[in-house]
């Protein structure tokens, strides 16, 4: 029918828009944040775009919930100020008619929400930690980058590469500087090459020198050489030992049903449920005096989603210390909100006011 099919072309069209910009608006916000990490040496500026766009796909829960938040409360605010609203009113229409094409429309967007927070956010989380930890774990000399003075992954080395080499296995004019509890040495050497031995790998210096001081003593030596090995990488750091509840998919959450795995599910299923309750609140708090304006009711939409948004956080939080539940709270916080929402859009729907419950009748002048 006419009704529902206007109303769904408004919403597409608010929310294709709405999504648009708060995407570009993360996209940006992300990208100076990860060029910045780069800069810092903690993310590979080869991968940049790869860890942007998981970075992003992480928020994307978020940003779809928003999304669709907004360009509900935009669209019926734009409905009542337009006087359209009075219209549907008219023909009867109420506020609860407005909620079956509502959800016809936003199905399938609820389903996109709930599928990335149970599948997508654990792989790209998972994906990220990989990341990072194969590149801090990467071998020293692979952390130098040519013409800057770099740390070694255990605090103790300082390297520096005067000219960058075609081979990623050798470096030319190398500089380390050692710092052990009882000596100092600096080494420098015209080239340097890596040597896998075992499970170790070698820095193997060619024609160099190293001046080495006795901290306790104040005596150094100096030493020129042809031919010199420094082991790079004693100890190997395993991979994914970081890895926790956040990392892990949602089946496996569910066989494992710790504190801290619970709180992890309830997380991802109440987004599902938030997007639910986001889309009554979203019906209620459009209604719009146009005397007022929209952006008072723009301001209280983003209100109650932050507020929302933090009351999810806080919950896992709270499951995960043991300080509640996860089912308590789950109806607690989703259902005492689905409760209020259905209450205030009733309540719109009936044209209720807070001035009508304070309103007493009052007999007329000369009645009897």
């Amino acid at each position: 029918m006419l009704f529902h099919s206007t109303f769904r072309k408004d919403l597409a069209r608010n929310f294709g828009a709405t999504l648009v910009i708060l995407i570009t608006i993360v996209i940006t916000v992300v990208l100076i944040r990860t060029l910045g990490q780069a800069s810092r040496g903690n993310v590979n500026p080869s991968e940049v775009m790869l860890v942007m766009g998981l970075t992003v796909l992480n928020q994307m829960t978020t940003i779809i919930s928003l999304s669709l938040f907004i360009s509900v409360v935009s669209t019926l605010s734009r409905m009542y100020s337009d006087s359209e609203m009075v219209i549907w009113f008219s023909s009867g229409q109420g506020l609860a008619s407005f909620t079956r094409p509502l959800f016809r429309f936003a199905w399938p967007i609820l389903l996109i929400i709930l599928s990335l927070a149970l599948f997508a956010w654990p792989w790209s989380n998972l994906l990220m930690q990989e990341l990072e930890d194969r590149y801090e774990n990467r071998n020293d000399l692979e952390r130098v980058a040519p013409g800057q003075f770099q740390e070694s992954s255990g605090g103790k080395r300082v390297f520096f590469i005067d000219k960058d080499s075609p081979d990623p296995r050798l470096g030319n004019h190398v500089f380390i500087s050692n710092i052990e509890p009882t000596y100092e040495s600096v080494t420098t050497a015209k080239q340097g090459q890596i040597k896998s031995v075992a499970q170790e790998r070698f820095l193997v210096l060619e024609k160099g020198q190293q001046w080495l001081t006795n901290k306790q003593t104040g005596e150094t030596r100096l030493t020129e050489f042809e031919h010199y090995e420094v082991l790079i990488d004693p100890e190997s750091t395993p991979v994914n030992q970081k890895l926790n509840s956040s990392h892990t998919q949602s089946l496996e959450l569910l066989k494992n049903p710790t504190r801290a795995n619970l709180a992890e599910l309830g997380w991802r299923l109440g987004w599902g449920l938030a997007a639910i309750n986001l889309l009554l609140l979203a019906l209620a708090v459009s209604a719009v005096n146009p005397r007022i304006g929209k952006s008072y009711h723009l301001a209280m939409a983003l209100f109650i989603f932050v507020v929302y948004f933090n009351l999810v956080n806080v919950g896992q939080s709270w499951v995960s210390t043991g300080r509640i539940e996860l089912l308590p709270f789950m109806l607690a916080l989703h259902g005492g909100i689905f409760t209020i929402a259905m209450a205030w859009v009733y309540a719109r729907h009936m044209n209720w006011s807070w001035r009508s419950w304070f309103t007493f009748s009052r007999p007329t002048k000369g009645a009897a």
